[in-house]
């Protein structure tokens, strides 16, 4: 699990700082046009969580393509 869960990490942790360089947190707005009332720091972590989840995705499907049609053993 932390073959994913560890690069995963380290990966969400460089996207979200290439991400909220580009874009500052009060700027950003939902679809309709609203800017939401919420604070910058809440913003991060929400960013911080979604990039993580998106991250984690991707390594486990990375784990599960690694294995061979043939393969008896499980990736995880």
């Amino acid at each position: 699990m932390m073959v994913v869960l560890w690069p995963s990490f380290l990966v969400a942790i460089v996207a979200e700082g290439f991400f909220f360089s580009l874009f500052d947190p009060n700027d950003l707005s939902l679809f309709g046009g609203t800017y939401p009332d919420v604070q910058p720091l809440a913003v991060y972590t929400l960013g911080f969580f979604c990039f993580w989840a998106f991250c984690s995705l991707a390594s486990m499907l990375t784990c599960y393509l690694m294995g061979s049609p043939g393969d008896k053993r499980q990736p995880f």
